[in-house]
């Protein structure tokens, strides 16, 4: 089977160059074989921030000095040979919800005024920092994480490294666009109803959402059961090592899993013969692009072609779109809830629209949506009894206005209106993963989301890495291979440590 379709790879991410092509797993192979230094790949990384950055507005904060000095000491760690690990040396950039210790915790919004001293790292970010990983600053997202695509009346409005005319897709679009552009090897985001998988769908690369609870969270994220965290990383490989080191447990987390045995790598490899696939193009409610739904085709067929026993599906369930918007408005009202009416004035005004409707939600009607999700969960675990995993498009579109809040005029006030594979995935807590499917023919990615049943983490990521391996192909690599960059030399220097 050929690659996925890419009828313009010319259309791929400018300032893709090596080592900012380069996945987690090869930089660490490089930093073995001294083929590279950790500061090499920082300093390129950084590089990258200061060509790119001010086009795709991807950072709100660069911390050269800090950066610079972590990439030092992971050097003299691989030098010794007491490098703590594949994550040890990688240029790695956090979504401005997670607390970093040092560096202010914004939100997207105004509303955080705080001067510090900022002294606390969130679960995940405490355990990069064990890990040795370089920390080149905070990513964008939307007010409080709030909506599908990444633009706050702080910030500004956030843009593809695809063509910055388009949107990155959010919550975790900085992210995501630091990644596909070549501004650090991958990131933390965080998910509430497909704000990590999305904007991996729209700039082509991985993103993954584990099971609920498996990555500890502190404070707790401000939609409840809805919120994950995961990895947007180059490759499925590298979302399972990003995953091993964010998953490990923290005391602050009261409903984190007991420390996990292995690696979520471990058997990565083994391929999807004998896998029972259940493919639906639409759940029984979506409507998708043709050319998405086409490529999404595509590669299930790749896997069929593979060994794996695949099988088009009817309806699973009916769309659980009300029971998500009950719980997410409810979320947004409690967020917004410390602050006077003063303060709000300053809000995201559509963000404002759907927290005044959460504050009408009462505490049954609150739980009536909670069983819902309940009612979802059993579903899909009979699902599971036939299926090993489920195969959807990750979104039914590809990327589209920057600054728009959805596709179509129709679609943008209700953001779960174009995200209608994703949010059920959250509602269920059940782990989802958004792998790159080829390209359209006007040059834009696809996404291919494979689920699975709750805690089946290791095999989600291992149909991924699948798919991945069996095809070669991905559009961030192409454009590594395929685009000339911007040199070190020709570049102007980093900002250092100040918000962009």
């Amino acid at each position: 089977m050929a690659a996925p379709r890419a009828d313009r790879r010319d259309a791929a991410p400018p300032g893709r160059s090596e080592p900012t092509g380069m996945t987690a797993a090869e930089l660490a192979r490089a930093y073995e074989r001294r083929e590279l230094s950790p500061v090499e790949a920082t300093r390129a990384a950084l590089d990258a921030i200061e060509a790119r950055n001010p086009e795709l507005n991807a950072f709100v904060l660069v911390g050269e000095d800090v950066a610079v000095r972590a990439a030092a000491e992971s050097q003299a760690r691989w030098a010794a040979g007491t490098q703590r690990g594949p994550a040890d040396g990688v240029p790695t950039t956090v979504k401005d919800l997670d607390r970093t210790s040092g560096w202010p915790t914004l939100r997207g919004s105004w509303l955080v005024d705080d001067p510090g001293p900022w002294r606390e790292d969130s679960p995940g970010v405490a355990r990069l920092r064990e890990a040795g990983a370089v920390l080149l600053g905070k990513t964008t997202t939307p007010e409080f994480g709030w909506k599908g695509v990444t633009d706050s009346p702080r910030f500004g409005i956030t843009r593809s490294p695809w063509d910055p005319a388009l949107t990155p897709g959010g919550s975790s679009g900085g992210s995501a666009a630091a990644v596909a552009a070549g501004m650090g090897t991958w990131s933390i985001g965080t998910d509430g109803g497909g704000s990590v998988r999305v904007p991996a769908a729209f700039t082509g690369t991985v993103g993954f959402k584990p099971t609920g609870d498996l990555v500890p969270a502190y404070p707790p994220g401000g939609n409840g059961p809805l919120s994950h965290r995961g990895p947007i990383t180059l490759s499925v490989l590298d979302a399972a090592l990003l995953l091993d080191v964010i998953s490990r447990p923290d005391v602050r987390d009261w409903a984190a899993p007991p420390p996990r045995e292995g690696s979520f790598a471990a058997g990565i490899e083994a391929g999807v013969r004998g896998l029972s696939i259940g493919y639906s193009p639409n759940l029984g409610y979506g409507r998708n692009d043709p050319e998405v739904e086409a490529l999404v085709a595509e590669a299930v067929h790749v896997l069929a072609g593979m060994g794996a026993r695949v099988t088009e599906v009817g309806p699973i369930f009916d769309d659980p779109v009300e029971a998500f918007q009950t719980m997410w408005c409810a979320g947004l009202a409690r967020t917004l809830r410390p602050y006077g009416p003063d303060d709000v004035a300053r809000v995201d005004p559509a963000m404002l629209e759907y927290a005044e409707k959460g504050r009408g939600i009462t505490a049954v009607a609150y739980l009536d949506a909670v069983a819902v999700c309940a009612d979802l969960g059993h579903r899909m675990a009979r699902f599971h009894e036939t299926y090993d995993v489920l195969i959807t498009p990750t979104v039914p579109t590809v990327a589209f206005e920057a600054g728009a809040d959805g596709p179509t005029p129709e679609r943008s006030r209700v953001w779960a209106s174009w995200t209608p594979y994703t949010y059920p995935f959250n509602m269920t807590r059940q782990p989802a993963l958004s792998v790159p499917c080829g390209l359209t023919r006007a040059g834009l990615p696809a996404g291919l989301q494979i689920v699975g049943p709750r805690h089946a983490d290791a095999r989600v990521l291992r149909v991924g890495r699948a798919y991945e391996r069996h095809t070669g192909w991905s559009p961030v690599a192409e454009a590594a291979r395929t685009r000339a960059t911007r040199t070190r030399e020709t570049t102007p220097k980093t900002r250092k440590g100040q918000p962009t």
